[in-house]
């Protein structure tokens, strides 16, 4: 795809062109990430940087990287990382890529985790740790359990647990939801498995061929996850805690009625950057305030 002794700029440029014409976004950009990845030079340097040539070697990793783009795997997957809320997270092929629309689940937990005070976290179903983390990096008084099905999910979290300087804060459980657990937290956070599991398949290629099935199937209507989380959190939860959970498009009316029904309250819905409702914040039913 890219011959030997292309210069970077060139590369650049022809990278972004096959990108767009595959109708993938932000060509441009991604050309450059991966041109850096394969390379270490930035395509987006000017002067003579940009004319230094590609050798054969990075040429042709430069192509083979391409190659998986345009099969559809998303960038975050051929770097091995994802960004998230400033922070980087190692990522392997059990792990969710970081979205932007987690940043309302965020949001909703550090308004109930006030600066300087210690609390106890639990993240249920908690991949590669992007929630918990972000958490324990924003609340240095505060630690943290993660509890994940994916025993190679969990490799990921404690891999970017170290990196973050959070190992002595973070620490991982391999586990169904709530079973199994002892202690009492303060918050419970989640970002469950949401998607029905007839549309999942429809999702973008990037998801629906890349994303692992574990942390998008929810079901047949999609709530399942939300049926097993509030049938144990009840046990785990403080007096006075709270469960704050990601949620689907539309999905905002059937969980609150399935929190309801296990003795639990809405206190507060927050929406992502599109203004779609992303993040419910639940209280047990008689806890003050």
């Amino acid at each position: 795809m890219i011959p030997a002794g292309t210069t970077l700029a060139a590369a650049r440029r022809l990278l972004a062109d096959r990108l767009a014409a595959a109708g993938i976004d932000d060509a441009g950009a991604e050309a450059r990430h991966l041109l850096k990845l394969a390379t270490g030079r930035d395509a987006a340097l000017a002067g003579m940087a940009a004319e230094t040539c590609l050798d054969a070697g990075e040429a042709a990793c430069a192509s083979g990287l391409a190659a998986r783009r345009l099969a559809r795997e998303p960038l975050a997957r051929i770097a091995g990382q994802g960004a998230f809320h400033g922070l980087d997270f190692a990522l392997n092929r059990a792990c969710l890529v970081p979205r932007d629309d987690t940043e309302a689940l965020v949001d909703a937990a550090l308004r109930l985790l006030p600066p300087g005070e210690r609390a106890e976290i639990l993240d249920l179903g908690v991949g590669p740790g992007t929630v918990l983390l972000t958490l324990l990096t924003e609340r240095p008084q505060a630690r943290g359990l993660g509890v994940d099905l994916s025993p190679e999910a969990l490799e990921a979290a404690r891999t970017n647990a170290r990196a973050l300087g959070l190992d002595d804060r973070a620490t991982f459980a391999e586990g169904r939801w709530t079973e199994g657990l002892a202690g009492a937290f303060d918050l419970i956070v989640s970002n469950p498995p949401y998607i029905p599991a007839r549309d999942c398949d429809a999702l973008a290629p990037e998801v629906a061929l890349h994303d692992p099935r574990l942390a998008l199937d929810g079901g047949v209507d999609g709530l399942d996850a939300y049926r097993a989380i509030f049938s144990g959190v009840g046990r785990v939860l403080k007096p006075g805690g709270h469960v704050a959970l990601e949620i689907g498009i539309g999905q905002a009316p059937d969980v609150t009625a399935i929190a309801c029904a296990c003795g639990f309250r809405l206190r507060r819905l927050a929406s992502d950057l599109a203004g779609i409702p992303r993040a419910l914040v639940f209280r047990q039913d008689g806890a003050a305030g």
